[in-house]
């Protein structure tokens, strides 16, 4: 039996296989409003009909200026709720779990006006510089979150994922490169934690299924964080019960990765935290056939292999990861005839 076809619960939740949409800035909400239009209602459900186990939706605006691009999705107000619950209703009834990860972005949000960041210090020599948060913007910011993951709840999600990676708020609370502050919110590996902290305090207190989060498990750079210390920031997350980590990489000061990053190039980041943190993690990046992530699985390097881009390319990748795993799986009804051939 194939371990990326096998069945997992997670958090509470049971999944049909290991096989997770990755969430992915679409762009689409072009009114500006943030709310869910005909073009996420086919995106997103035709993955869960290519049989994609957990479809996670793009990274979501908390709050109107936290969005990363004026066309974001968002959950900041209650009038959200409607579209993302009928989204949810369309991707369960083709048998998928859905889930959805929450973001602010921090000073790379390219909205009109002030944007805010823990320092004031811009991403890069073409961003304007932001607004260095105070105590109370901070508790309103955790407030949005709080907020946001209430409305996920109410429009009937099963997952939720907080995203603390690639640069944006969080992440920037989290790495010495972009948090300079020096009060309780700065200044040592700990305090640098502390919005994180809040952030899932908060949320638990109103979200009471499976929550993820993802995070840049290095810096790539000298002075920022590494591996090392997203295992500390990984046991914290798991004394608060976080239920997975989404291990990605990155972006937090401008890309300098490894000139030509290879297949599962960040596999060994999910691989080190599961094993040493004893965390269940998912694994992303560069992953592209269903060899792959069996091997990925067998060797005990993650839970769960969150797919992206593979997933624009074909929404039907689990059928082709299936074919070459020699694995029969459950096709669509309307399909049957076709992929059972």
């Amino acid at each position: 039996m194939s371990i990326l076809f096998s069945p997992i619960t997670i958090g509470g939740v049971s999944l049909k296989n290991r096989i997770v949409m990755s969430p992915m800035g679409m762009n689409a909400c072009k009114a500006e409003d943030g709310k869910v239009t005909n073009w996420h209602k086919i995106h997103y459900p035709s993955r869960a009909v290519g049989q994609v186990g957990l479809i996670m939706v793009e990274a979501t605006a908390v709050s109107l200026d936290g969005r990363t691009d004026p066309d974001d999705l968002g959950i900041w107000e209650d009038a959200h709720i409607s579209g993302l619950k009928e989204l949810v209703t369309m991707v369960h009834e083709q048998g998928a779990k859905i889930g959805i990860q929450l973001c602010h972005g921090g000073r790379k949000s390219k909205v009109p006006g002030k944007i805010l960041a823990p320092s004031a210090i811009p991403y890069n020599e073409n961003s304007i510089v932001p607004e260095a948060m105070t105590e109370e913007q901070i508790r309103e910011v955790i407030v949005s979150f709080k907020e946001s993951a209430r409305r996920a709840k109410q429009a009937g999600f099963d997952v939720l994922e907080i995203h603390a990676a690639h640069g944006y708020l969080i992440n920037q609370f989290l790495s010495p490169l972009s948090n300079k502050r020096d009060d309780k919110y700065g200044g040592n590996l700990e305090k640098r934690y502390q919005f994180l902290k809040e952030v899932i305090h908060e949320i638990k207190n109103v979200w009471d299924s499976a929550l993820f989060v993802r995070i840049s498990a290095t810096d790539y750079h000298p002075d920022g964080c590494s591996i090392n210390d997203y295992m500390i920031y990984g046991k914290m997350m798991k004394e608060q019960g976080v239920h997975l980590i989404d291990c990605s990489s990155g972006w937090v000061v401008p890309p300098n990765f490894p000139e030509s990053p290879g297949p599962g190039y960040q596999v060994p980041f999910a691989s080190q935290i599961k094993n040493e943190v004893q965390v269940p993690t998912a694994a992303v990046g560069i992953i592209k056939t269903g060899l792959q992530a069996e091997e990925i699985l067998a060797h005990g390097h993650s839970d769960l292999i969150f797919i992206g881009q593979e997933l624009l390319r074909d929404p039907y990748w689990p059928k082709r990861a299936a074919q070459e795993l020699h694995v029969s799986i459950d096709a669509p009804p309307s399909y049957e005839y076709i992929w059972n051939k």
